[in-house]
């Protein structure tokens, strides 16, 4: 076992909010047995709430920030964008010292520089919700603060659960709409497909079972090959066959500039 290995294997985590994002983070963790429930702590605004949602992964509630900072070795800011200047504030001194991680979407690294004290480790990032089933992206500011250990300890942990993808400042926001809000738009294609099924005659459970191992399936395939999504369509299309038909429908409809359209409506354009 390396020394990051053993490391990633030994550190504690915290999140200050445990909201959706933050839980989703903590089961893919748990359940894919990188870390244990144990070794993370957290806390959120109604502690009565924080418990249950703990107790359920396992996990160790804490009633304030200051806690889980100081049990915690990386520390995940998981609170709302508008919430993390106040947060930070009453903890300011404590994440010094830390591995700070945010997933709070717009906060990048010059808004952190304006709040965390002098020298504070920090590093951006925007996860998606299928990070809890270990098959997440974690979108990444590529400028950081984090040592060459501490960033690769934060590989070491998350890589485990999600694909970790670095990109330019000014392209995270775009990284977010495409990974972040990505699984809406999908839950919607796969949603609208299996009604199709459902439609001819599927029974609704099994409907969504193809649909959702097909769209599992065509992701892997392509991330396995690297194979343009456009010659992957074409391998499918037989001249004159059926599934040519449907694309020529789905053109006819407008689907590509729909999901462009929904791409540039997260982005205010």
């Amino acid at each position: 076992m390396s020394t990051t290995d053993a490391a990633h294997n030994e550190a504690a985590l915290g999140f200050i909010g445990f909201g959706n994002m933050a839980q989703a983070m903590a089961r893919g963790l748990i359940e894919s047995h990188t870390c244990s429930g144990s070794r993370i702590t957290a806390c959120a605004a109604h502690f009565d709430k924080l418990q249950k949602n703990a107790a359920a992964l396992g996990v160790q509630p804490a009633q304030t920030a200051a806690e889980v900072v100081e049990a915690s070795d990386l520390v995940i800011l998981a609170v709302k964008p508008y919430q993390v200047a106040q947060v930070v504030e009453s903890v300011r001194d404590a994440l010094a010292n830390k591995i700070v991680i945010s997933v709070a979407a717009g906060c990048d690294f010059d808004f952190y520089e304006t709040i965390l004290a002098s020298g504070t480790h920090h590093l951006s990032t925007i996860p998606n919700t299928p990070i809890a089933v270990g098959h997440g992206v974690i979108a990444c500011e590529n400028r950081h603060s984090l040592t060459e250990d501490e960033y690769a300890l934060f590989t070491g942990i998350f890589g485990q659960i999600a694909l970790i993808e670095p990109v330019d400042t000014k392209l995270l926001s775009t990284a977010s709409s495409v990974a972040g809000c990505g699984p809406a738009f999908a839950a919607m294609f796969l949603e609208a497909l299996s009604d199709a099924g459902v439609k001819h005659g599927l029974p609704r459970a099994t409907a969504y079972r193809l649909a959702s191992q097909m769209m599992l399936g065509t992701a892997a395939l392509q991330l396995a090959t690297g194979e343009h999504p456009g010659a992957m369509k074409d391998a499918v299309c037989s001249p004159g066959g059926t599934t040519i038909k449907g694309v020529a429908a789905l053109e006819k409809g407008g689907f590509r500039s729909s999901i462009i359209s929904a791409v540039d409506a997260t982005k205010g354009e």
